[in-house]
């Protein structure tokens, strides 16, 4: 396979994990607000409300475990850069104030692991 053609297959695998994600999360309560927020320091894959908390979301999908479970790739050097994108859209839209964490959605083979309070803002 080319790099291309693994490249378009990678953002598909992770545009699908996103949708079974955001499914998966009004089912069991959650109001999504944002779907892909960027910024210029990067992107939170969901942002929803749980109650009167601010959740950010980040989904990683996998197709196998060759690379470890999906929620490994969130290490400490992207979880301070979600920190500041989620900073970024607090102060945007007011909400200093709100309780905010961050959750992992873990896609793999089909099979959905929500991982609640991931990491805290």
């Amino acid at each position: 396979m080319h790099i291309a053609q693994k490249d378009f297959y990678k953002k598909l695998l992770g545009r699908l994990g996103e949708t079974q994600a955001e499914k998966y999360l009004k089912k069991v309560g959650y109001k999504i607000l944002e779907k892909n927020y960027k910024t210029n320091i990067g992107e939170i894959d969901i942002i929803a409300k749980e109650k009167e908390v601010i959740v950010f979301v980040e989904v990683k999908t996998r197709s196998s475990n060759n690379y470890g479970n999906p929620s490994q790739a969130v290490d400490k050097k992207k979880q301070k850069k979600y920190q500041k994108v989620a900073q970024e859209y607090l102060v945007k839209t007011g909400q200093m104030d709100k309780n905010c964490r961050f959750d992992v959605v873990e896609i793999e083979n089909k099979k959905i692991n929500l991982i609640k309070d991931a990491f805290w803002c």
